[in-house]
């Protein structure tokens, strides 16, 4: 696929460059064709302000990935929030009635690393637990193209917004992001 949202990036198939993917992204990555791109990039430049201006990605072309977890008395719900890094989950609200906790906050950077097998920094959608929900934001599904993380932070993951909406346990709710 030609990508316009790629800036300065070098852009490869996922199919033929997962040694640019963090292994649970990697594996659930193997049968895509070229609808997935990769790009390597500095791991000090991953964040997405730095990143974008560094690699003249447009801010609006690019998605963030966090880990929500929900607690209800003793138990503790996590689920995946994709929201463009121009907006901000809502969490307080939203996400906490969807995974039905009572309270609701970002999980730790320790949770996070442990429960996805990625980098924090890295972490994407793609490839997470399969009980995990996915919580996209309308306008993250709608995109035509969007640069993620790649389960590490030394590179980037091209995709449609219809891709991630397709991810197992994917959910388009509007009003996720603000």
């Amino acid at each position: 696929m030609a990508w316009t949202v790629n800036g300065t990036l070098t852009v490869h198939s996922a199919a033929t460059a997962a040694h640019l993917l963090a292994e649970p992204v990697a594996v659930a990555l193997k049968d895509v064709g070229d609808t997935v791109g990769v790009a390597e990039i500095d791991p000090e430049l991953a964040d997405t302000a730095q990143f974008c201006a560094h690699y003249e990605v447009p801010l609006e072309a690019a998605a963030n990935c966090v880990v929500v977890a929900g607690k209800r008395g003793a138990d503790v719900t996590y689920a995946a929030c994709m929201a463009l890094a121009t907006s901000r989950v809502n969490v307080n609200t939203v996400v906490r009635k969807r995974i039905g906790a009572r309270k609701a906050s970002f999980a730790s950077m320790e949770e996070a690393v442990a429960l996805t097998g990625m980098e924090y920094g890295g972490i994407t959608p793609i490839g997470l637990p399969s009980d995990w929900p996915i919580l996209l934001g309308t306008d993250v599904a709608e995109a035509k193209e969007l640069v993620v993380g790649s389960g590490i932070r030394g590179s980037k993951v091209l995709v449609s917004g219809r891709f991630l909406a397709s991810l197992p346990g994917a959910e388009v709710i509007d009003g996720l992001a603000t």
